[in-house]
């Protein structure tokens, strides 16, 4: 778009406008330098505040824009008091009291969504849900890529999606948290979807109901609504006035799983598109990815045999049901991002034989109870280490499975290999956050897939 028609926009929008507009960059990580670069290429008045005293990015950010006010160790009230419009990074609460007075005072509140949104004017799929959003996304990518078009794929997957306008793409496919659509008002995506629902990050949301409402923002305008028809909480943001496909693993909808002469499909209508065995993922949700990816795909236009080839040579994610080795006939798979419990359970009901897992970490408040019935049908034993590991102890304890603790992420992998005979699946899926113990799940995931390479002879 023209630098005019998109200062029109913002204008429109937001009433944000170069001359008068006054705006806070909350948060100095990667989207926070993102919205600074798109800032100063617009002309608007900035500054950045970091209640760190000094954040990891801050050294480079002054290689770049020496000139920008930055205002580290807190959030200053002067700061706040004279900012017209707030960029609040995804990793901060908008509950902190300084952003709730500043609101309360008539600062408004712009993402980096909303900029990214009033940017473009080619389509745009927007990808959400607790669980697989990584996994559809890239899928969704590759997909567009090897279709020929010009594809730009971020958001919170790898690139923020400020600097995806650089691509000067035909075609836009980004992930999106919660928190991310928490603040986004102008995003109106050519097909989007919220893949699943379940309980995560309810440190940060009053309740499950209040994170689903956040999800649901995905669907603002009129673009093409892609719903599972598995999960009901999907199913109620349904508009019967809109364009819809479903997808599903177990009824039929627009896209799913059919059984013909002894093979699963993957179908759209009556066509049987591949067999769900040509998909080169673990776990059956995996071919609930593959089904919402291509339906998406379909969404803007995409051939649904190239989409299948596609998905044929797709070797997923790291982290995500990743398979590390097979050592001694035990198969070790790293599903380090696993970080709530929707993940686990998707990942354990992919399993036709009982496993053993690896699980912990951080709950983040999510309701351990939730994994029991799935780790009575699902897991031969137990492995737990972190902060929460008696959480889950206390909600799986009453079953005949084996429980076991381990300090570590090498001890764990050791007590496994001890308990596991050649056949079995060992699963790192925590069910919660790695922080606890950890930079990151994929320090975390890292450090099982060294533990695991230290097993072999």
């Amino acid at each position: 778009m023209e630098k005019a028609a998109i200062l029109d926009a913002l204008k429109k929008h937001f009433d944000l406008e170069p001359l008068h507009s006054k705006v806070l960059v909350v948060g100095l990580g990667s989207t926070g330098i993102s919205v600074a670069h798109y800032l100063q290429q617009m002309g608007f008045k900035f500054a950045i505040i970091d209640s760190r005293n000094k954040p990891p990015l801050i050294d480079e950010f002054f290689e770049q824009m020496p000139d920008t006010p930055v205002f580290t160790g807190g959030f200053d009230d002067a700061a706040f008091k004279v900012a017209t419009h707030l960029v609040v990074s995804p990793g901060l609460s908008l509950n902190e009291k300084p952003i709730m007075k500043a609101i309360t005072n008539g600062s408004k509140i712009v993402s980096d969504i909303d900029l990214f949104a009033c940017s473009v004017n080619a389509p745009i799929i927007a990808i959400t849900g607790s669980n697989g959003k990584s996994t559809v996304t890239t899928m969704v990518g590759e997909m567009a890529k090897n279709a020929g078009r010009r594809v730009a794929i971020g958001g919170n997957l790898g690139i923020p999606a400020l600097d995806l306008l650089d691509q000067h793409a035909d075609l836009y496919v980004i992930e999106l948290s919660s928190f991310q659509l928490e603040r986004t008002t102008a995003l109106h995506a050519t097909a989007a979807t919220v893949l699943n629902v379940s309980a995560d990050h309810l440190d940060r949301h009053a309740s499950i109901n209040e994170y689903a409402q956040e999800k649901q923002r995905v669907f603002n305008g009129n673009g093409i609504m892609v719903i599972n028809a598995d999960d009901p909480m999907v199913c109620a943001m349904q508009d019967n006035q809109r364009s819809t496909y479903t997808f599903s693993i177990k009824t039929k909808a627009d896209f799913y799983l059919s059984e013909y002469d002894g093979h699963d499909y993957l179908m759209h209508g009556d066509e049987r598109l591949m067999p769900l065995a040509e998909l080169p993922l673990e776990g059956r949700h995996n071919g609930a990815n593959a089904l919402a990816a291509l339906a998406l795909g379909v969404s803007v236009g995409l051939d649904e045999q190239q989409m299948c080839a596609t998905l044929r040579r797709f070797k997923g994610l790291e982290h995500r049901m990743q398979k590390v080795a097979e050592i001694r006939g035990v198969t070790w798979v790293n599903d380090s991002k696993a970080t709530n419990i929707g993940a686990c359970v998707a990942a354990l009901e992919g399993y036709s034989r009982k496993v053993i897992l690896i699980a912990g970490g951080d709950a983040k408040g999510a309701d351990m109870n939730e994994l029991a019935p799935v780790i009575k049908a699902k897991t031969k034993a137990v492995i737990l280490m972190g902060k929460d590991a008696q959480l889950i102890e206390q909600a799986i304890k009453g079953f005949s499975i084996p429980i076991h603790r381990a300090e570590n992420m090498l001890q764990a992998v050791q007590l496994a290999a001890s308990k596991a005979l050649s056949g079995d699946s060992v699963l790192l899926s925590p069910a919660c956050a790695s922080l606890d113990q950890y930079k990151n799940y994929q320090d975390r995931g890292n450090k099982f897939s060294k533990a695991v390479m230290s097993l072999i002879d």
